[in-house]
């Protein structure tokens, strides 16, 4: 009977591996599930009850009192919810206060090892914001600045922005980045009376779309300063050679609008990670390049899983947007894809990923391989004891793996805008969001001031 007892013990051990393996801890985004349910069905208070529960405060009024390694992703995704209640004061302060807490991940700079060390700290590690995140936070805090008429505010946004927009030309030069931002900054410089600020970020702007939004107001600004770019030039029909273009003292502005709307829709949401399981092959050949350690260690297959956070659609119901000012429809134009852009920077990041995945995998096989040398030395039934022994400790590993799913998972899918002249006064708005989901609509009644400007910023988080 004695001689049974390792066998018992390494039974009992793979039975309690495996059940921590089925149990494991949640993840973020299992957390967050409840806040994304409520905001998916139109529950804009119940999502903010969510968030608030996960931050443990009583209301939206108060910040957190202890900052946890979620904390500040949190407080990102409480500012969307307070955004699209239309309370931008308080929103603006989640996005600061988050701000200050975030690091940024360097996916320029940093290597598969670095890289995937992070990735697989979850419960370790504070929350860092990879690049299209960052430069979002500060293009949708310049929006909550604008929506509550402080420029100046705006204005130190803008400038944040610009640093992290610089981080993308740097990393990636062969693509335009952040539109929506660089078309806000533009707008907010034009509004304080900086032509030459204005017509860059214009000039930003247009090298991602081409705004027709944008060529009235440009074609005002060339009047006041000799800035020229290629893509300016074309908004304004001119050679864009800027050594063939007329110098700007022959130009002609075109009378300033009495007022101007600026309008922003945000719908959708971005994909949001979940714990993904590959067969080892697949891994092997997704992330071959960035694998450190001795493969051969994989050759036991029982928990020879690779697991990695992998990204998954929102199920959001909208994808587009209509506006109607006093009854006639204006075009409202895409300023961001951000689906397309949280895809596209993960693209470059899975095979990193996946190879630190794999590494973690060989450390586990290693230690399985070490327990089943052990578990060998038994006097009966050695090979079945060395295998539960291996099979308890790889098991136990699995279940303690747990790949970091954290992300800004309420950022917008798509946002839209649309810049309209009108005269001074009272106007009338609707806005509908709609897509494979259905559709909605909102109103509302604005007042544009002489020479002046109104806000309406509509997000519906669907």
């Amino acid at each position: 009977m004695p001689r049974r007892a390792p066998l018992r013990r390494a039974a009992l051990a793979l039975c309690l591996a495996l059940s921590a393996a089925a149990v494991a801890c949640a993840t973020y985004s299992d957390r967050t599930e409840a806040a994304r349910a409520a905001l998916q069905s139109g529950d804009l208070a119940g999502g903010e009850r969510a968030l608030n529960k996960l931050l443990k405060v009583r209301s939206s009024e108060a910040l957190p009192e202890k900052w946890g390694k979620e904390t500040a992703l949190t407080l990102l995704e409480r500012a969307m919810v307070l955004r699209a209640l239309g309370a931008h004061k308080l929103s603006s302060r989640d996005l600061s206060a988050a701000e200050k807490q975030l690091e940024l991940l360097d996916i320029a700079r940093d290597g598969a090892g670095k890289l995937g060390k992070y990735v697989f700290s979850d419960s370790a590690t504070n929350y860092k914001s990879p690049p299209a995140e960052k430069l979002v936070l500060n293009a949708i805090n310049m929006l909550n600045y604008v929506a509550l008429g402080d420029l100046s505010g705006a204005r130190v946004e803008a400038k944040r922005f610009t640093v992290m927009r610089r981080y993308f030309d740097d990393y990636a030069p062969d693509r335009a980045h952040g539109a929506f931002g660089s078309y806000l900054a533009g707008f907010v410089h034009e509004q304080l009376g900086e032509p030459e600020a204005a017509l860059r970020y214009y000039e930003e702007a247009l090298a991602e779309r081409d705004f027709q939004g944008l060529h009235a107001p440009i074609a005002r600004l060339a009047a006041a300063t000799g800035f020229r770019g290629p893509r300016v030039l074309a908004a304004l029909g001119q050679p864009t050679d800027p050594a063939k273009a007329p110098p700007s003292q022959g130009e002609s502005a075109p009378p300033p609008a009495q007022g101007e709307l600026l309008v922003v829709l945000s719908v959708g949401r971005v994909p949001y990670k979940i714990p993904e399981r590959i067969p080892i092959g697949a891994a092997i050949g997704l992330g071959a390049a960035h694998i450190t350690g001795d493969t051969t260690l994989l050759e036991h297959g029982l928990f020879k899983v690779v697991i990695y956070p992998e990204l998954t659609p929102s199920g959001a119901p909208y994808d587009r947007g209509r506006l109607w000012i006093d009854g006639t429809e204006h075009p409202l134009e895409l300023a961001s894809n951000l689906e397309a852009e949280i895809i596209a920077e993960y693209a470059d990041l899975r095979p990193k990923i996946i190879g630190a995945a794999i590494t973690r995998l060989i450390v586990r096989a290693a230690a399985a391989e070490a327990a089943r040398a052990a578990g060998q030395q038994s006097k009966s039934n050695s090979g079945l004891v060395g295998f539960l022994a291996a099979a308890a400790v790889e098991g136990s590993m699995v279940a303690a793996d747990r790949p970091d799913t954290r992300s800004w998972t309420l950022l917008p899918a798509r946002v839209y805008i649309a810049r309209v002249p009108v005269a001074a006064g009272a106007h009338h708005l609707e806005v509908e969001a709609s897509g494979p989901g259905g559709h909605e609509r909102r109103r509302a009644d604005l007042t544009v001031p002489p020479r002046g400007y109104a806000v309406l910023d509509v997000t519906t988080l669907r």
